[in-house]
């Protein structure tokens, strides 16, 4: 009896220890994450990943020197199986089949953060959604549409800050007061090829004169706001508006964010969680244009078509800050990302 005692009074110490070590270990990861979310820093990122597994490797570990393997084996086809039947049950009540995804960069500052868990929405009727959330829609013909297609090289324009002395030396942001800044349009799709060959002196070469939009479809408008760079406030210039057949849109903040699917066409890839501007309206079928808030210009300015209605994952409805960061460790998404140390002003 004695003996008895004794093992169960050891198997108490011994849990308990277990016990003690998991919360040390879920603590230290939490602060990590949290660390990872204010400094953005590679070498923390990496080091909540390997947090990841170490919890993972002992908790293994110690579930199957407690319960066995078999029982251990069990209990993870039972959490997986409830994780499972969960996400059914969000597809079906949120009607989409990412009903849950998490914001990987800055683009949307202030409004989401990186690391941002957010509900989504699905979006079962195209022209409803647009009407109940007075998105602008244009029309535009299928021979006007196609034409753009073909020559969506020509539709990658942005505004950028240049130095007059050097066309080449281009950014957002800049002292306009300065007389030698000045603003000027600039081919997108050449910035990428001279970049791609690690030619930034030959940006100059991309500006384009502004008569260069006349034939396109959708026509570009800037103004200069300001920036937070690093705590300093900097003039900034940005897209302000855009014009599609005489109709002039402005944008708007309280418009839906969306999260679409890239194509292989474009230039970013991944899911991008953006705001609605405005739609295309070609037959029956409906073309988004979304914008970050962070960002100086539209998707399709910097090499994303037009996103097509069924590319369109759902609508944010509700977000939770920080606890997204977990997902993108494990994804292996730890690097510093660019944008994270600015935040757009209007």
């Amino acid at each position: 009896m004695r003996l008895q005692s004794w093992l169960r009074a050891d198997d108490r110490l011994k849990k308990q220890k277990h016990d003690y070590t998991s919360w040390f270990l879920y603590a230290v990861l939490a602060g990590t994450v949290i660390a990872y979310a204010v400094i953005n820093s590679l070498f923390i990122g990496v080091a909540a990943f390997a947090l990841v597994v170490i919890i993972l490797f002992y908790e293994f570990r110690q579930s199957i020197k407690d319960e066995g393997t078999k029982s251990t084996v069990i209990d993870i086809a039972k959490a997986l199986g409830a994780v499972a039947i969960v996400w059914l049950i969000l597809i079906v009540a949120l009607g989409t089949t990412q009903p849950v995804n998490v914001v990987a960069s800055c683009s949307m500052l202030p409004v989401l953060n990186r690391g941002d868990l957010v509900f989504l929405h699905g979006i079962s009727n195209m022209s409803n959604f647009l009407q109940s959330n007075r998105i602008p829609v244009i029309n535009v013909s299928q021979s006007e549409f196609s034409n753009m297609y073909a020559n969506m090289n020509t539709e990658f324009l942005a505004f950028f800050a240049y130095s007059k002395a050097n066309p080449s030396d281009i950014g957002y942001i800049g002292n306009f007061s300065n007389s030698s800044y000045a603003i000027g349009l600039y081919n997108t799709h050449c910035i990428d090829y001279y970049a791609y060959l690690s030619e930034p002196m030959e940006y100059g070469r991309c500006m384009v004169p502004m008569s260069y939009q006349s034939k396109n479809l959708i026509k570009y408008n800037y103004s200069i706001g300001q920036a937070v760079i690093n705590g300093t406030t900097e003039q900034a210039v940005y897209t302000s508006s855009i014009t599609i057949a005489n109709h002039t849109i402005i944008e708007n903040y309280s418009n839906p964010i969306v999260i679409y699917a890239t194509t292989p066409q474009d230039y970013f890839t991944g899911d991008i969680i953006h705001r609605v501007v405005a739609a295309l309206r070609v037959g029956s079928s409906y073309y988004i244009l979304t914008k970050g808030d962070n960002n100086p210009g539209l998707d399709i300015e910097f090499g994303n078509y037009p996103i097509n209605e069924s590319s369109v994952i759902g609508y944010r409805i509700a977000g939770v800050p920080v606890l997204g960061y977990l997902k993108l460790i494990i994804s292996g998404q730890f690097g510093a990302v660019a944008g994270c140390n600015q935040v757009m002003l209007r």
